[in-house]
């Protein structure tokens, strides 16, 4: 069972709007965003050069989750929407991102990446990462924290 499958129990992610798309999704935003932070580009990299790990489409590296979980909260704290992120990480509520926040927190270019990559339209990839990004950040730092890389092997 890979990261995102104790996530989204099992891999289906019908527990949150989307189906079965949510967790390749998932995958392509914290791959795309990994990418991006390490390469130090802004600029979203063409959907087809983004790395996959090597265990295939449906595992991610404790590496690309950290570096992606950094990369979202710059994203998000560079578009003027750094507290409704920390909320995520945060042990409190989750604060909820409308559809319209998440596209200008990522911007077109990433909006843009992941609707080549995941074959949704635009309005639907911001549709679902609004509901899902407070979640997955939320599960992904329990302690209120990024995690490291060995707490997040711990739990691939």
């Amino acid at each position: 069972m890979g990261l995102l499958d104790n996530i989204f129990g099992g891999g289906s992610g019908s527990a949150v709007p989307g189906g079965n798309v949510t967790k390749p999704l998932m995958i392509a935003l914290l791959a795309l965003l990994a990418s991006r932070y390490m390469s130090g580009s802004r600029k979203a990299p063409d959907a087809e050069s983004v790395p996959t790990s090597p265990g295939g489409a449906d595992e991610i590296s404790p590496g690309s989750v950290v570096g992606g979980l950094g990369g979202l909260l710059k994203q998000f704290q560079d578009a003027g929407f750094g507290d409704i992120a920390k909320s995520w990480i945060g042990t409190g509520p989750n604060e909820p991102a409308a559809p319209r926040d998440i596209a200008d927190a990522l911007g077109p270019d990433m909006i843009d990446a992941l609707s080549q990559r995941t074959g949704l339209p635009r309005e639907q990839v911001t549709a679902i990462l609004s509901q899902v990004l407070p979640q997955a950040v939320d599960k992904l730092t329990p302690h209120g924290r990024l995690p490291t890389h060995e707490e997040l092997a711990r739990t691939a």
